[in-house]
């Protein structure tokens, strides 16, 4: 019998269509060929190929967009919004406008030429985590901003290009994105009567079922929602209360490092290297204004969504917000917990 399953969180169905499943191993992907890259520009020494760097991690007696680095950022070349000009806030007649203004930055994860990031070693996921919370907590300066998204795209059914070299992507926005918004909205709701962080709760409840849980390590803990969207849907949550990603100190990121590292692994390894998107959910920027984010420190958690990329969405999803995922999320946990990595 098919389940609808409720996001405790925003509210959104889903329905487990338990009676198209298949078992976890069949979900084994296999990634479009595509031909070898003749030149990447994201390699070391490729520099001159990529608008000046933003933002580095290499030594001290190197230059600026030079060889030498082991990670950097520099601006996107084909912009989804642009950082310079005025928002120029208007409307027309029921319309609201305003200028195409925010920040649209490439992450180059790695100097080598490596396409999937559980590939690198923890300890330069670790540093990609940082480069991560010290570019939000940069964009933040810019008052013009209210949100900054960190996403990966990884493989062609997931909007990754053909060059294979790893690398993830951070948009700031003038506006706070909708599907953030309904998070922030259903965790207020949620703490407005309970006077309790729903994802706290959330965690506490795996913690205790267990049915759910791909790992639990080190301060973090990866499970497969219980309203899962995809097969193989993974969120990566801080077991202790926070709500926003940049207050991760060192021992933290170099953690969370190891989870991402031991989670995008047992994908690859048990799924033969599906592609796959991952956002972070972070709070908003906070702006001075009476009654504004008033308890978002105390409602908001902060959260990685990994989301592989194995059916395809189609018009039933389109026309009603709802997704079907033909794997119960504790199926693919239990197969996720067995892969050895």
């Amino acid at each position: 019998m098919p389940e609808l399953r409720k996001d405790p969180i925003i509210g959104r169905w889903v329905i487990i269509a338990t009676e198209r499943a298949k078992r976890p191993d069949q979900f084994s992907s296999k990634q479009e060929e595509l031909p070898p890259d003749k030149s990447c520009p994201f390699c070391e020494g490729s520099e001159s190929q990529t608008p000046p760097e933003i933002y580095s991690i290499r030594p001290t007696n190197t230059a600026p967009n030079t060889p030498g680095w082991e990670l950097r950022v520099v601006p996107s070349i084909a912009p989804f919004l642009r950082i310079e000009g005025e928002l120029d806030r208007r409307g027309k007649g029921l319309y609201d406008m305003m200028n195409g203004i925010g920040a649209h930055e490439i992450i180059v994860e790695t100097n080598q030429h490596i396409a999937n990031m559980s590939d690198l070693s923890a300890e330069q996921i670790a540093k990609v985590l940082k480069c991560y919370s010290d570019r939000i907590t940069d964009l933040e300066k810019d008052k013009r901003f209210k949100y900054a998204l960190v996403f990966k795209n990884y493989g062609k059914s997931a909007g990754g290009s053909s060059l294979k070299h790893s690398r993830s992507q951070l948009i700031a926005t003038p506006v706070n994105p909708k599907r953030v918004k309904e998070e922030l909205a259903g965790s207020k709701q949620y703490f407005d009567y309970h006077e309790r962080c729903i994802f706290c709760d959330l965690i506490r409840q795996e913690i205790e079922q267990k049915d759910r849980i791909v790992l639990d390590l080190d301060g973090f803990i990866a499970i497969t929602p219980f309203a899962a969207r995809f097969p193989f849907e993974i969120w990566i949550l801080p077991k202790k209360h926070c709500c926003d990603f940049t207050c991760l100190d060192a021992e933290s990121i170099k953690n969370l490092g190891k989870v991402m590292k031991i989670v995008l692994s047992k994908l690859k390894k048990g799924l033969n290297d599906p592609p796959y998107n991952y956002v972070i959910h972070t709070a908003p920027f906070r702006r001075q204004k009476a009654g504004y984010w008033k308890t978002v420190d105390q409602d908001y958690h902060w959260h990685i969504e990994i989301m592989p990329r194995l059916t395809r969405v189609a018009g039933f999803e389109w026309g009603t917000g709802f997704y079907i995922c033909p794997l119960p999320p504790e199926d693919a946990a239990t197969f996720l917990r067995g892969v050895e990595v």
